[in-house]
């Protein structure tokens, strides 16, 4: 199983715009073949070393997560990403 987490922090981090955000991520759900479970979730603490939003998503293989990189559902909430972003760091691991 390959786990891909996103960490987001946002230009504008208004309650309003952090929820449509979510929503936005979590659109994926049910719409990529490949994307066996996804979690979106909005920051509690609000701290000088938090990010806003995290994205937790598994595969079963990496071969699944390129296609789910490549997905056009996954392109379009790119698009949108690019434009609210602030900032993103990523990893991507192997394990049960």
């Amino acid at each position: 199983m390959i786990t891909h987490i996103v960490l987001f922090k946002l230009k504008d981090r208004s309650p309003g715009n952090l929820e449509k955000t979510r929503e936005v991520l979590a659109s994926m759900s049910g719409k990529i073949p490949q994307l066996r479970h996804l979690e979106v979730g909005v920051d509690l603490l609000r701290t000088d070393r938090s990010f806003d939003l995290a994205l937790v998503a598994k595969f079963d293989s990496l071969e699944d997560l390129n296609a789910y990189q490549v997905h056009h559902e996954h392109q379009q909430v790119i698009k949108y990403m690019l434009t609210v972003r602030e900032s993103a760091v990523a990893v991507d691991y192997e394990g049960s």
